[in-house]
Formats: structure tokens, C-alpha cells, sequence
């Protein structure tokens, strides 16, 4: 009798976890999707790393990279599975957006923005152009999803909104991301020109491992803006932040509309955004400096040269021809 094949063993695995839904004593195996977007260079390679305890140096993500990690709850319970997918060049490849955020993965998916600090004139576009663009293609696809499984969305809603309390001052200001977002600041020993802090990273370990495993979330909290702010959904609020720093009589020439736009009026008069032409990274990763390689390169341009070459005299028979005609 033949051998099984990979596939076939991996297809009867599968079957077998769709009748039983468990695995060992009947404990439900656990699966959850964390999505790191951010800033070029921010460190989300790193922090995935630490997080999947991987001792390895980080390597520049060139597109949409993917990986996972499996960890137990407890002793003899089934490993839980964490999907780790990783956008790379910043605001450049918004179109990937759409891979991991599908109807099967939006019931346990998680949102993690890592925004570089040493870069501030960058932080507030790259936010807001990544968060838009992630919040249209959530949107689409919880609408999708409404049609055939309402009660799935319902769900996912009031699931959100359960982490605000209902007596939060500012309840009528809230419009909750769509699905669990967590903003990380990025190289705050740059920031603060200090040491590389391990409590710190301690702690960022500790909220993906909340995403991405459902441990139990930290009850800590810093609000203390000389130190690394340290806040969980719903226990801050905008009388507790305050007013931008800027005179009282200026506030109103800003002619902003809410408190977060306000708050950007500012920030962008103290960190200009840069303009648009700068803020895009490049859409060609193979131009793209950081991924030079010399002989690939000087092969490309030869190439490059030879299809310019080769486009000028098509070029010039076509014109051959149309004056012969």
C-alpha cells in the first residue's frame, strides 16, 4: 500500500480538527491574526521577534512577510496559534492591506501601529494614512460579512465597545476602531536620547502576547508624560489630557471641528508634515536603497539600457513604416 503524501496527512489533519474542534482533552485550539503596520524602519520586525522569543537579527521587510507562533496555556493543553503578518514600506503598500483582512480572519483579527518617534514631522500622516486605509478595507469587509452572518458582526461590535466604559466623559466623541488597535511609539531611547530600556520592552512583549495568545491583560497604567506612556482603551479621556499648548485665544483660529482634529492642527504647526512627494516611499522595491545588491544592480541597469535601446528602434521602424505606407 502506498505511502500518504504530505498533502493527504495534511487534509486528514484538518478533517480531523473540523469534527472534533479540539485537540489532546478536548480543549479548543485557539487561533488569532495580529497585523503590524507603521512607520519604514520602525522596529515591528523586532518587536515580533521578541515576542516569538526568536534570537535572530531582524531583516528589512520588503513587501507583506507572515509568520507564526505557537504557545500553550498551560501544562498538557493544547498550543494556542498566532498569525503574525507584517507590512512593509511604510504608507507605500497600502494595497496589501486587503491580504490578511478577510471575513475568516476578522472575528479574532488584531491591529498593531508602530510609529517611529524620532521621526515626528512623519508620525501624524503616516498614522493617519495607514489607519484610514486599514479602517475602508475593515469596513467592506464587515459588511460582507454582515449579509451572511449578522450576528458575527454584532458580536465583533459590542465586543469593541466593552472595553469603553459606559460612563466614560467623552462616550458621544468616540468612534471605536473597527477591530483591537494598539499604537506603539517606537525608539523612545532615540526619542528621549537614553539607553535602550528592557522594562519597556517587557511590557510591549506583554500587550501583543495579550493580542496574540489572550493572556491576561496588564493592569498598569502611566499617564506621567515625562516618562513612556503606558494606556489601555477607555481609562484615558480628553479633559484628563488637556488642551494643546497653544494660547487660549489662538485655540480658536485653528477652526477645528473636534478635539482630534484639533490636536492634529497643532501637531502639524510643531512637526510639518512633509510633502507628499517626500512622504512616499518608493513604490519599486528594487530601487529601493536599502536592498542594494552591486552586481544584481549594475545587471539591472545594463538591462534597463538594452530595453530603452530596444524601444527607440521599434520606435523608429514603426515610423519607417508609416512613412513608407
Amino acid at each position: 500500500m502506498p505511502s500518504e503524501t504530505l498533502w493527504e496527512i495534511a487534509k486528514a489533519e484538518v478533517e480531523k480538527r473540523g469534527i472534533n474542534g479540539s485537540e489532546g482533552d478536548g480543549a479548543e485550539i485557539a487561533e488569532k491574526f495580529v497585523f503590524f503596520i507603521g512607520s519604514k524602519n520602525g522596529g515591528k520586525t523586532t518587536i515580533i521577534l521578541r515576542c516569538l522569543d526568536r534570537d535572530e537579527p531582524p531583516k528589512p521587510t520588503l513587501a507583506l512577510e507572515y509568520t507564526y507562533g505557537r504557545r500553550a496555556k498551560g501544562h498538557n493543553t493544547p498550543k494556542d496559534i498566532a498569525h503574525f503578518w507584517e507590512l512593509g514600506g511604510g504608507t507605500s503598500l497600502l494595497d496589501l492591506i486587503s491580504i490578511p483582512i478577510t471575513g475568516d480572519t476578522l472575528r479574532t483579527f488584531s491591529l498593531v501601529l508602530v510609529l517611529d518617534l524620532s521621526k515626528p514631522n512623519d508620525l501624524w500622516p503616516t498614522m493617519e494614512n495607514l489607519l484610514q486605509a486599514t479602517k475602508s478595507h475593515v469596513d467592506k469587509v464587515i459588511m460582507k460579512l454582515g449579509k451572511t452572518n449578522a450576528k458575527a458582526v454584532s458580536e465583533m461590535r459590542q465586543k469593541i465597545w466593552n472595553n469603553m466604559p459606559k460612563d466614560h466623559p467623552d462616550h458621544e466623541l468616540i468612534d471605536p476602531f473597527p477591530v483591537p488597535l494598539v499604537i506603539i511609539g517606537s525608539k523612545y531611547d532615540v526619542f528621549q536620547f537614553t539607553s535602550k530600556s528592557e522594562a519597556l520592552l517587557l511590557k510591549i512583549r506583554g500587550v501583543i502576547n495579550q493580542l496574540a495568545f489572550g493572556i491576561d491583560k496588564s493592569k498598569s497604567i502611566c499617564v506621567d508624560q515625562n516618562k513612556p506612556l503606558f494606556i489601555t482603551a477607555g481609562l484615558d479621556s480628553f479633559g484628563q489630557i488637556g488642551s494643546p499648548p497653544v494660547p487660549e485665544n489662538d485655540i480658536g483660529k485653528l477652526h477645528a471641528h473636534s478635539p482630534m482634529e484639533l490636536w492634529k492642527k497643532v501637531y502639524e504647526k510643531l512637526f510639518p508634515p512633509k510633502s507628499i512627494n517626500t512622504l512616499k516611499d518608493i513604490k519599486d522595491p528594487a530601487r529601493d536603497p536599502q536592498y542594494a545588491e552591486n552586481e544584481v544592480d549594475e545587471m539591472r541597469i545594463q538591462k534597463d539600457l538594452e530595453l530603452e535601446q530596444y524601444k527607440r528602434s521599434s520606435s523608429k521602424s514603426w515610423k519607417q513604416i508609416e512613412l513608407d505606407s
